[in-house]
């Protein structure tokens, strides 16, 4: 047999094998369960002593690397603040979701309900000195980082309260240690590469945590980014938010190879759980200790889900089932998964959550009112903004 002929046989029965579609919870034997881990010890009376948590073992895959020690340590007021900023970024993609359907806010809008667990979980192991770069689905990671719930709400309806003065919309949000927020899809790793490139030029022992979404990953850039990180050994950590689906394309259909976090080539990567706000934090860890340590970048893939469509004008239902959403919803949901353990573990009580839960419903209601308030910019607006007033300046810390 010669060898084209040989070549197209074990590809056939390679695809003869190996099914289109993988498994919605789970992938390529990754647990992506929310509510899976448990005490490694007694809880203490103090909300604010720690005490340590044992994750499931296949809560991570490594390439070119160990795995993170699946324990973390964890203090009651710390897994309350987390479920309480969840539900924030919850009600708060979901009422923009209502402003979006009552056309008061226009164009592009990407939410990340479903998603929350990452950009929390990754907030608590993040100081004010590290960096965070995205794309479009970046409203969650700009509250994280410094902004406010109004600004966000302001700045996709277009006002002057909003955190780009109404001028940038939904993909153009920053805050001091968030760049965006970035519309062309890919381009903001390149630019990510650059912030860690020069962190590392200031002897600044911080990371960058440069994020793209599975429909980016084959986007030349990325593997050029991959390619001068590591020549330069830059502190950044190029993370993948695999939500399953680009747009309207399953990963399976438009990638080769769907193990996104083995796409380094050199540079080690590891595939986390994105549904369980733990693993995603003992991750951001680790991922950070890595590369402040001065072992070079890292590819972290988060393995995650998106209840609603791509943007607001994806419904989201052409291309997969009601019932795989559902199916989701009930067993990986990130936000009950905390609740089961907040419950179980017997840090607080129902009625505790409850009132979380009320509270932040409040706060997103409030903030939704003062939004509406704030008039739209003004003409002479968009001569601002435009270049930095007065010299440049060449010290400019990042």
């Amino acid at each position: 047999m010669s060898f084209v002929l040989r070549t197209r046989a074990l590809r056939a029965r390679h695809l003869a094998v190996k099914p289109l579609r993988s498994g919605v919870t789970q992938v390529r034997g990754l647990q992506t369960d929310a509510d899976k881990s448990s005490p490694a010890e007694s809880l203490p009376e103090s909300g604010s002593a720690t005490f340590k948590v044992n994750l499931p073992g296949d809560s991570f895959h490594s390439y070119r690397c160990d795995v993170p020690d699946p324990e973390i340590e964890i203090s009651k007021d710390g897994l309350v603040d987390m479920y309480h900023k969840m539900v924030q970024m919850r009600r708060m993609e979901q009422a923009a979701d209502a402003l979006y359907k009552q056309k008061l806010i226009r164009g592009f809008c990407h939410l990340a309900i479903g998603q929350e667990a990452i950009s929390v979980g990754m907030e608590k192991a993040m100081t004010p000195d590290d960096r965070v770069i995205t794309a479009y689905r970046c409203h969650t990671f700009a509250v994280m980082r410094g902004g406010t719930i109004k600004g966000v709400l302001a700045e996709l309806m277009g006002r002057q309260a909003g955190m780009s003065h109404g001028k940038g919309g939904s993909m153009h949000i920053f805050t001091p240690s968030f760049f965006g927020g970035n519309g062309i899809v890919g381009a903001q790793v390149p630019v990510g590469t650059g912030i860690a490139f020069a962190q590392k030029y200031l002897n600044k022992p911080s990371v960058t945590f440069a994020l793209y979404g599975d429909g980016a990953s084959n986007q030349g850039q990325v593997f050029e980014s991959y390619n001068m990180a590591k020549l330069w050994n830059l502190p950044v950590v190029f993370s993948c938010e695999n939500n399953k689906y680009g747009m309207g394309t399953s990963a399976e259909r438009a990638a080769m190879n769907t193990s996104f976090f083995t796409r380094g080539d050199q540079i080690p990567g590891l595939q986390v759980n994105g549904m369980d706000i733990l693993a995603v934090l003992r991750a951001a860890q680790w991922a950070k200790e890595w590369t402040v340590s001065g072992k070079g970048p890292l590819v972290m893939e988060f393995v995650t889900y998106r209840y609603g469509g791509h943007s607001m004008s994806d419904p989201g239902t052409t291309y997969r089932t009601r019932e795989e959403i559902q199916q989701v919803r009930s067993k990986s949901d990130a936000i009950a998964g905390l609740r089961r353990y907040i419950l179980e573990w017997g840090v607080t009580d129902e009625d505790s959550l409850k009132a979380i839960d009320k509270s932040a419903k409040e706060e997103v209601d409030h903030a939704v009112e003062e939004a509406k308030q704030s008039p739209h910019p003004d003409l002479k607006d968009f001569w601002t903004d435009i270049y930095v007033s007065g010299r440049p300046n060449l010290s400019f810390s990042v």
